[in-house]
């Protein structure tokens, strides 16, 4: 099979090239490549206004972030996290030394279930680590009421929701911090990077110190920081990003929606839905193959590469069952049922600005193809209207 035919679950936003140049062309002039310079500024308050956030720091990628993140908070012992997740989430605890707690999953949104974090809570447990997995928002109003009544803190991994508001409000502003990813796969990219948002100027202050190695001062240092910043080019690319991320997110929803519309009837086949009140940003395209389809979820993955269409079992295997977490009681697949279950199901089909109809059509033609048949009720939907 032609390789240069083949359609990836997800393809980076390139703007025209010709459009970079200008960019380009001042950071030769200026030349600062680094260190907090005007495309850096220039981007973080572009994206606090764009975002409905207050205040923005700006990181080489999304793990540096998150790490950053857990370091700024001083948090210590045990954190309560989700194992339906990229392995990024955990690993970032246990850089800084922490014990991951894993706790399942909510069968609807696949986010962490929060009426299962209580009973994980120990004297050792400092923190709550959620994800809003496929840019879905977490239950924030359960789980920062938990937090509040424990004297927990709470950081938000929102690597996929960019963009994402629940009743017009964005979904990043919970909780004591979150993070976002703006690695090439995602919605956003500055091709790496990533992102802390802070309540306060005095948090993205402390921020802004861990992330160039604790410096105050050309000769003063107060902290054990790291090299965390981003540079001018990732910074000048994401500026021009911005000009046209509204029109990419529109070819998400318009790809989104031919799916639903296409496959929704699909015996054995749910597909994901974010509640009527959140703008969500069609990050991933995730369905669940259930024992009533006509073929497992691993033989659909394996005709659909065949086919030439790389369609990404986001998330398989869950981070527990990696051997480096064999050692924590959590890792129990026993006290994960329905992470597990959701493990086993799960497809993220391509989705992404600049997909052709002709190139979704072709994946569509062959989940229809390995489907039993349409069945006559209703749309199998995870979430609701």
């Amino acid at each position: 099979m032609d390789r240069n035919n083949d359609i990836y679950v997800t393809r980076p936003l390139l703007p025209p090239l010709s459009e970079f140049y200008p960019y380009l062309e001042d950071i030769w002039k200026n030349r600062q490549l680094t260190n907090n310079g005007p495309f850096h500024r220039q981007l973080e308050q572009a994206l606090a206004d764009y975002l409905g956030c207050k205040h923005i720091s700006l990181f080489a990628n999304g793990t540096l972030a998150l790490l950053c993140a857990i370091r700024a908070l001083r948090i210590s012992g045990e954190v309560i996290t989700t194992p339906y997740s990229f392995v990024a989430t955990s690993h970032s605890l246990s850089w800084n030394g922490l014990k991951p707690v894993f706790v399942d999953i909510d069968p609807i949104t696949g986010n962490l279930d929060p009426n299962k974090i209580e009973q994980a809570i120990t004297p050792q447990t400092t923190a709550i680590l959620p994800v809003h997995c496929y840019g879905i928002p977490a239950d924030v109003e359960k789980i920062d009421a938990l937090a509040k009544k424990h004297g927990l803190k709470v950081i938000y991994d929102a690597a996929h929701a960019f963009g994402v508001t629940r009743d017009g409000n964005s979904i990043l502003n919970f909780g004591d911090l979150s993070i976002l990813s703006f690695h090439a796969t995602k919605v956003f990219n500055t091709i790496e990077g990533g992102a802390i948002i802070c309540r306060d100027e005095e948090s993205k202050r402390h921020i802004d110190r861990l992330k160039n190695f604790g410096f105050t001062s050309e000769t003063t240092v107060i902290a054990t920081g790291i090299n965390g910043k981003m540079n001018e080019l990732q910074a000048a690319f994401g500026l021009l990003q911005l000009k046209h991320i509204d029109y990419a997110l529109s070819q998400r929803r318009e790809c989104y929606q031919r799916y639903r519309q296409t496959l929704g009837k699909l015996n054995g086949l749910e597909i994901i839905k974010p509640d009527a009140n959140v703008s969500w940003n069609y990050a991933y395209f995730p369905v669940f193959i259930g024992p009533e389809f006509s073929y497992s979820r691993d033989e659909v993955y394996t005709i659909l590469k065949k086919e030439g269409i790389m369609a990404r079992r986001y998330f398989y295997p869950l981070i527990s069952d990696f051997s480096l977490y064999s050692a924590l009681a959590s890792e129990n697949q026993d006290k994960l049922p329905v992470a597990s279950a959701l493990a086993n199901q799960v497809l993220c089909l391509p989705i992404y600005a600049g997909l052709t109809i002709d190139d979704q059509q072709r994946v569509i033609n062959v989940i229809l193809r390995l489907a039993a048949k349409p069945c006559s009720v209703s749309i199998k939907e995870r979430g609701t209207a």
